[in-house]
């Protein structure tokens, strides 16, 4: 596979490994594939639940942030 990246993110991914936090570029570019991934599966799931029961008042959306530390 053959990607192209703009050099902030190469020089973020550099960075991570050489701090220790990736083990290799290859490491951090797949982890960052992986949580990209599970967010859109989020959405997903979140897409689906607003279809069903219509969009979250403010006290479910406080709560929601709360429990996510958002």
């Amino acid at each position: 596979m053959t990607v192209t990246v703009d050099e902030d993110a190469v020089a973020a991914a550099e960075s991570a490994v050489a701090a220790g936090r990736a083990p290799s570029v290859s490491a951090w570019v797949a982890a960052a594939m992986h949580e990209r991934a599970r967010s859109e599966r989020l959405a997903a799931v979140l897409t689906d639940i607003r279809q069903e029961l219509g969009p979250a008042t403010d006290e479910e959306t406080a709560w929601a942030r709360s429990v996510l530390g958002l």
